[in-house]
């Protein structure tokens, strides 16, 4: 039998304006530019006579226009589709760092709507019509909402505790009890970033137990503060031993240094009454009289990622004057969803605003409701082999917040007779948008503790396409 002529079959592939003029390719054309698509075109085509070459190609299914428009077509989707995509969160996890942490509010949202597309008075004192400081915009609301003397802003925790620790203790010691030395996600780890700021780390106490004589024997001439650190995400427990605030207060203004608590998380809202019992308040740190305190903005705070660093205006002037402020200073946007954040604080909405405090404030009645509504529909749009069920299990705050306590929720779980879980879980995941949900115990679990309602027609949706239907 003679071997095919290759000349020959790559004569039948389809110049690159016949492709042009097919409809959706010309829909293409019109909704991006004619040299993407031309350049798109002429890709495909070359790797399909690499194809012919090798002999890898199914020359009479491979080289029809209809096959070839199908695969560009999905080519162009794949180049176009933005890699930062919206993302469906049924894991129940509130505060999923894999998933961007927290949700705006609207109020956040608009503002972000508005000031991306004009120009603002990021540095402009309109009523003088001289320039200021961009801080200037802010700081005045974080007074009033946190109760101190002068606030600033960074663009993470992270960068907050460093600024701290290179303006105030460059060169000298740090007092840190050894239980408090912790590492967050992403390899930060206190005592790195206390050798990177050119602070000196000066340990005390043990992992377990560190006592007020420990600060106190720590004191000399060249301690520049006391660091009190929260371990956000892990809790010890038994035999330990942590100086009260207030103890650590009264040492600090008897040596007459300061006392820096990074407090984590950003709580303004107090939790006791949902069974969170020992995250801080930012306000209460320094009402009790820590002379700063930072915190992120994007964890319980429920805002944009920032990192916020509150107290004495004779600590905070330093660092906003810092050399160093520049590489960490944060742009218009930020400042306008932070703005927005903490007036749904001021105003005493943040319940109702702030989608971090509205998921963790739910009660287990209405998220059962929900619950019951949503697998109602689910059940009518699956077919008899997916069975749905309501089982009792818990949310969780995520973030590296409140890590000992759950929040008890009712969860949707899937069990599929003819799709495996895996095959679910990735249906569901590669879909747009995307929907995370939780796989354990041999069933998927759906948590709308962290679905917005807005969310659910298009969650039940990608569940019917993952799973199956009836119709």
């Amino acid at each position: 039998m003679s071997k095919p002529n290759i000349q020959n079959i790559l004569r039948r592939i389809p110049a690159v304006d016949q492709l042009l003029l097919r409809a959706s390719i010309a829909a293409w054309v019109d909704g991006t530019s004619r040299e993407f698509v031309v350049a798109e075109i002429q890709k495909l085509l070359q790797h399909l006579r690499e194809q012919i070459r090798s002999g890898d190609a199914d020359v009479e299914t491979d080289l029809s226009p209809e096959r070839l428009e199908a695969l560009l077509i999905e080519n162009l989707q794949n180049r176009v589709r933005p890699n930062l995509r919206a993302v469906i969160n049924a894991t129940g996890v509130i505060l999923h760092t894999n998933l961007g942490r927290a949700p705006l509010s609207s109020a956040a949202q608009e503002s972000l709507s508005a000031f991306s597309v004009n120009y603002t008075n990021l540095e402009y004192e309109i009523l003088s019509g001289r320039r200021w400081h961009r801080d200037q915009l802010i700081e005045p609301l974080l007074r009033e909402v946190l109760g101190c003397d002068a606030a600033t802003v960074v663009n993470n925790n992270a960068a907050a505790v460093y600024m701290i620790l290179n303006t105030l203790a460059y060169g000298k010691e740090v007092v840190v009890s050894r239980g408090e030395l912790v590492e967050i996600g992403g390899s930060f780890r206190i005592p790195d970033i206390m050798a990177r700021s050119g602070a000196i780390l000066r340990e005390v106490g043990t992992t377990n137990k560190t006592r007020i004589e420990d600060y106190q024997n720590a004191i000399g001439p060249n301690t520049a503060m006391l660091l009190r650190v929260h371990p956000s995400n892990f809790r010890m427990l038994g035999f330990t031993e942590r100086p009260e605030l207030k103890d650590l207060v009264a040492l600090a203004r008897t040596s007459k240094i300061p006392l820096v608590e990074d407090v984590g998380s950003g709580c303004l809202v107090d939790l006791r009454s949902y069974g969170i019992t020992d995250e801080p308040l930012a306000t209460e740190s320094l009402s009790t009289g820590a002379d700063l305190v930072c915190f992120s903005g994007d964890k319980l705070l429920g805002g944009p990622q920032a990192g916020i660093i509150a107290g004495a205006r004779s600590l905070v002037e330093p660092i906003r004057k810092n050399p160093m402020m520049r590489t960490y200073r944060v742009e218009k946007l930020i400042y306008g969803a932070l703005e927005a954040t903490l007036q749904s604080y001021l105003f005493g909405r943040a319940g109702r605003e702030i989608p971090v405090v509205r998921m963790i404030s739910m009660t287990g009645d209405e998220i059962k409701r929900r619950a019951r509504g949503f697998s109602r529909k689910l059940r009518a749009a699956l077919p008899a082999t997916v069975q749905v069920q309501l089982l009792a299990g818990n949310s969780l705050v995520g973030g590296g917040s409140c890590p000992e306590y759950d929040i008890p929720t009712t969860l949707i779980a899937l069990e599929s007779k003819g799709v495996s879980l895996n095959t679910i879980e990735s249906r569901l995941r590669l879909q747009d948008p995307a929907i995370v949900i939780r796989l354990e115990e041999d069933k998927a679990l759906i948590d709308l503790r962290t679905v917005f309602s807005g969310q659910e027609k298009a969650l039940l949706a990608g569940i019917v396409k993952a799973v199956g239907s009836n119709h």
